[in-house]
């Protein structure tokens, strides 16, 4: 059974980068499933560090992008969700190509989720582990 509240498409979930820092880093949704989504990100000047490899905060960037995106698609219309909380664990160095994220629920509850969020190089080695806390809002009614 599927965790999405919320109808799209690879193309619909790129839509929503255009002129976002997303899209100036070259994140691109690439693959969902029933519990979980995907993106990749490239690994360039746009996201290195000064020693030339992968900048932190562009891991942190990827995993929270994903994250987001996934929690937002889990709840209905009426509400929508925030970043609460994220870390990071940097696990082994990448100078060039692409990395991956996954995003997968922890914890899909009422009024908070979970989502661990692991990235990966071009040969499937872990690169980043990261753990985002959303909290889930209810919109106001507008008067």
């Amino acid at each position: 059974m599927s965790i999405w509240k919320k109808q799209f498409t690879l193309d619909s979930l790129n839509q929503t980068s255009v002129n976002t820092l997303v899209e100036h880093l070259g994140i691109e949704y690439c693959d969902f499933d029933d519990n979980s989504l995907s993106a990749v990100m490239p690994v360039d000047a746009r996201t290195h560090q000064p020693l030339g490899m992968l900048h932190g905060g562009a891991s942190v960037v990827l995993a929270e992008t994903i994250g987001s995106l996934a929690a937002n698609l889990c709840v209905d219309e009426q509400h929508y969700c925030v970043g609460l909380d994220i870390n990071a664990n940097h696990v082994r160095p990448v100078r060039s190509g692409i990395v991956k994220g996954r995003a997968e629920p922890v914890h899909v509850g009422w009024t908070t989720q979970v989502w661990q969020i692991e990235i990966s190089d071009e040969h499937g080695r872990l690169v980043c582990t990261s753990r985002l806390t959303m909290a889930v809002m209810k919109h106001k009614k507008k008067d």
